[in-house]
């Protein structure tokens, strides 16, 4: 057993963006060489290939509905109803405004370099259609009250989910702060196994992430021998108008905020760029929390009062970078199969996004997982053989580049929202700021 473990020693030990890259650079490779060869040796390849990428696909899908459910929970669970006074109240209202704002210039951005446009991917001839007609916005609202929840679960209803999740969650927390002391243990140990399953749910999504250099390389192989190097262009686009547009929300959107509240901008980058270079190189706002922590409290002047509850949650449910990936992939897949979204399809993304986001773990990858939630709840469903599973390959071939961006995004915005907070509640220590 020993001899077997030092023997992929060179692939589990090595980095996994590495090798997820190396499976996009080596996939695109012979898909070309491929696509450049005789067509039957591309068809018969792409045939006898598919079940790597396939099962990938479906261990994705195996994932989604209880990474929501078991995520959802214990985050909801961990806010305090004690913390959810003034404070809190303050704090989740911008971290859910600015998750809103962030998702919308997502679509802006991408109506702006329309990525995807004119790629007609296709997927297996005997795949099922991928697209179906999306509800009203009116629809989509009142369905989020599931009137079964458990039918919801089954069938993989995104939004009843997440809604039915918080508010178990967040009567977990009250039953916490309950004067019944056998009510107040059975919700801390309902509390801890709910943590236990989403712990759980992380390492399996860890396993199945172990895969995804193997899957990343067949799916993307299947790409380049069916489209050729068209498809890199539309990944460089996507990358630009990603990166576009977190640079317009830091400047603008933050900017703004921070002008509003009278604090230099610039002092504010000063004092979080430690926390925002560790982000963008750790790719995980979890992982980040203690630097983030540190800083907002030596160099910008927030109370450990405030910082240690906002901070915290905003790496749980604060997700700006995300939700800008989200809208900009999101139009992306859907203009390369050819169902550019609707105004009512982007307004579900918004307010999918926005709502999900609470769910999204604070460690690397995790918003690939969130698109596939998202493009669910517009109808566009992720199946094996699919147009959009050759899509989502695509991107996430360079999620690991976005998610660094994204990732330092999303941590800036927890510290930005904490700062403004504090400084309502006149608790901000602003003579550190002088001192930048």
């Amino acid at each position: 057993m020993s001899e077997q473990k030092g023997m992929l020693d060179w692939y589990f030990k090595s980095s996994l963006l590495m090798r997820i890259l190396i499976g996009l650079v080596a996939g695109a490779v012979v898909g070309i060489v491929l696509g450049y060869g005789d067509p039957a040796t591309s068809k018969a390849f792409v045939t006898n290939t598919s079940f790597f990428g396939d099962l990938f696909i479906r261990l994705l899908k195996m994932i989604i509905v209880p990474v929501i459910l078991f995520s959802l929970i214990a985050g909801s669970a961990s806010i305090a109803p004690s913390r959810l006074g003034r404070v809190g109240i303050k704090i989740i209202a911008f971290y859910m405004i600015t998750s809103a704002i962030s998702v919308a210039i997502g679509l802006i951005f991408a109506h702006l370099f329309s990525p995807g446009e004119g790629m007609n991917l296709v997927g297996s001839a005997d795949a099922k259609a991928a697209a179906r007609v999306p509800p009203k916005v009116i629809d989509v609202l009142l369905n989020i009250v599931p009137t079964n929840p458990a039918e919801s679960l089954a069938k993989g209803d995104v939004l009843p989910i997440i809604f039915f999740a918080m508010l178990f969650g967040l009567s977990i927390s009250f039953l916490k702060d309950a004067k019944d002391e056998t009510l107040v243990k059975g919700a801390e140990i309902l509390h801890n196994v709910v943590n236990a399953a989403a712990e759980t749910m992380y390492k399996i999504v860890n396993w199945i992430m172990q895969y995804a250099p193997i899957g990343v390389f067949f799916l993307i192989a299947k790409v380049f021998a069916e489209q050729g190097p068209r498809a890199f262009g539309p990944l460089l686009i996507i990358t630009l108008c990603a990166y576009l547009a977190y640079i317009v929300l830091i400047l603008l959107g933050y900017g703004g905020f921070l002008a509003a509240y009278r604090l230099s901008f610039v002092k504010f980058m000063k004092g979080a760029n430690e926390a925002m270079i560790t982000a963008f190189v750790t790719r995980s706002s979890s992982g980040t929390l203690p630097v983030t922590m540190r800083v907002s409290e030596e160099k910008l002047g927030v109370p450990r009062s405030i910082g240690a509850f906002t901070l915290p949650l905003g790496a749980t449910i604060n997700m700006n970078g995300t939700a800008i990936y989200l809208g900009i992939c999101a139009m992306f897949i859907g203009n390369a199969v050819g169902h550019p979204l609707t105004i009512d399809q982007q307004m579900v993304v918004v307010l999918t996004a926005t709502l999900a986001a609470i769910g999204t773990a604070g460690v690397p990858g995790a918003g690939a997982i969130m698109l596939v939630m998202v493009l669910e709840s517009i109808g566009l469903k992720l199946e094996t053989g699919t147009a959009i599973a050759v899509g989502y390959a695509m991107i996430l071939g360079i999620d690991a580049l976005l998610d660094m961006g994204r990732t330092c995004l999303n941590v800036t915005g927890d510290m930005v929202c904490t700062a403004i907070v504090a400084k309502t509640e006149g608790e901000l220590d602003e003579s550190k700021w002088a001192e930048l």
